[in-house]
């Protein structure tokens, strides 16, 4: 789930249709390595000894698998009967009555790719990596571990290469197929557009379903 990410798809479809995509891309990944190389060594390293750290390394209660795996349903559920279609139509109607109509504008992200500069996009690359739920749930797992320094930073390391996986195959393809990376690149996006939301429908379903049979299973 860690390597699935839209905004990073959406960014390398806008690099690769730039002049000197390459550059681009090797900005915005180096951007993104620097913010969570470093979120996760002060993670692990700075905050483990910490209450809040001491406090999440309690094994999870089965109530709260149960009520995760239920919440995780309940959203799937909504994903198939389209209650967030019906709910994104009526805000696109609220704010076109708002706007009177006026096209969308780009998003952040988007304006400043467009620019064409590396270091706009290492800029992007720093700010739109922090670390989220994956991110930080990996870095408990190693501090419950408990490993050696170095296994620590090889943990660390492998983790952000993988949540970047996105990134870094299409930067090496172009590098020797650029015409044929940028097809392959915008042909996935609309892929996953027309079928992300039934994957993440089954993923949620699975999720859930998990969720509660391990709850239940810990309860007896």
């Amino acid at each position: 789930m860690a390597t699935f990410n839209p905004s990073l798809l959406a960014a390398v479809t806008a690099m690769l249709l730039l002049p000197r995509p390459q550059r681009l891309m090797l900005g915005y990944l180096a951007g993104a390595y620097t913010t969570s190389i470093v979120a996760g060594l002060v993670i692990v390293f700075a905050l483990h000894q910490s209450a809040v750290v001491k406090t999440s390394k309690r094994t999870i209660s089965p109530g709260v698998d149960i009520v995760v795996g239920i919440i995780a349903l309940a959203i799937a559920f909504g994903l198939i009967a389209g209650v967030d279609a019906q709910l994104h139509r009526w805000r696109q109607r609220r704010r076109a009555a708002g706007s009177g109509r006026r096209p969308a504008k780009p998003s952040w992200q988007d304006r400043m790719l467009g620019k064409g500069s590396a270091g706009l996009t290492f800029l992007v690359g720093v700010l739109v990596s922090f670390p989220g739920v994956s991110y930080l749930n990996a870095l408990h797992h190693i501090v419950v571990l408990g490993p050696s320094t170095a296994v620590v930073v090889a943990l660390i390391l492998y983790f952000c290469l993988m949540q970047q996986i996105l990134l870094e195959l299409p930067l090496l393809a172009s590098l020797f197929a650029e015409e044929g990376t940028q097809r392959v690149v915008i042909h996935g996006k609309a892929w996953l557009g027309h079928h992300g939301r039934r994957i993440g429908e089954l993923a949620l379903t699975g999720i859930g379903i998990f969720l509660i049979i391990r709850g239940l299973a810990s309860i007896s």
